[in-house]
């Protein structure tokens, strides 16, 4: 049997049934496109037998597409009503039996999926996008690759390179499970409600090995926040909280191979990470 997607006319009808208005607290844009939908299903390169996890499934359209490829779907959405409606939708397009499992959960305080699937598809409301992608990556290494959409301002500041004005924290924080890349443009068109914002795919591949452990990870981290809270000042500057004094500071940054003149924007995750270990002694 077929998998059969959502048009506009089901995805509005679905809402009335359940009474479900789109809200900008939980920053629900439905995507009433299956064209689009598909192109996130094929930018990710789903394929038949995968393990999908999905963030804010909503009323599924982009549940379906990932089914339609042939892949299992874990879907974590916060909306209790969406969570306990997906799976009959999904039955009623076509979906196969235990294909799709539901977690009605907050995506940021979920610590365990079942069956560690291996693939990250999303379409991501623009307030918690970064924040949920970080606490993914953090809590679940069996990830190893993925494709979200989300706000084009926050797609092009986690594929950013050092150098460039839009690399912040966000972009360093992404780069320490594996590079990113820009994937693909969505028009404003194929969302309901038409939101007042442009949407990019944004896509990643982790390491095949970890960049560090948890210690050195969490360390960095710090680092890289203190960097960029202060990213106009020099590091010997921006990280003096960091190590008791801008001349402590210098010695460290020279000790990791980074100019105590050079500022947060110029660094690279490994840059970064060296610091760390020399802050860990």
């Amino acid at each position: 049997m077929t998998v059969t997607l959502l048009g506009a006319t089901e995805i509005r009808r679905l809402a009335a049934e359940l009474d479900v208005t789109p809200t900008k607290k939980l920053g629900q844009n439905f995507v009433v496109d299956a064209n689009t939908v598909r192109k996130i299903v094929q930018a990710a390169e789903v394929r038949p037998g995968e393990h999908v996890v999905e963030i804010g499934p909503g009323l599924g359209s982009l549940t379906l597409a990932i089914l339609e490829a042939g892949a299992s779907v874990t879907a974590v959405e916060i909306d209790h009503r969406l969570a306990e409606r997906l799976l009959q939708t999904a039955a009623e397009r076509g979906a196969a039996e235990g294909a799709l499992t539901v977690v009605d959960a907050d995506a940021m305080r979920i610590t365990e999926l079942p069956g560690e699937p291996a693939v990250l598809v999303a379409n991501l409301p623009y307030n918690v996008s970064v924040p949920v992608l970080l606490h993914f990556l953090e809590t679940f290494p069996h990830l190893q690759r993925g494709v979200v959409m989300v706000q084009a301002e926050v797609a092009e500041r986690l594929a950013a390179a050092p150098g460039s004005k839009i690399y912040g924290a966000p972009s360093v924080k992404a780069a320490w499970y594996g590079p990113w890349r820009l994937c693909g443009t969505v028009s404003r068109r194929v969302f309901w409600p038409v939101p007042n914002v442009d949407s990019l795919l944004v896509g990643f591949h982790r390491d095949t090995e970890p960049r560090g452990d948890e210690t050195e990870r969490r360390r960095t981290f710090e680092i890289v926040d203190a960097a960029f809270n202060q990213r106009r000042k020099m590091l010997r500057q921006a990280l003096s909280g960091q190590f008791g004094g801008s001349a402590a500071a210098s010695a460290a940054l020279e000790s990791a191979g980074v100019a105590p003149t050079a500022r947060g924007e110029d660094l690279t995750v490994d840059d970064y990470h060296r610091i760390a270990r020399v802050a860990l002694g």
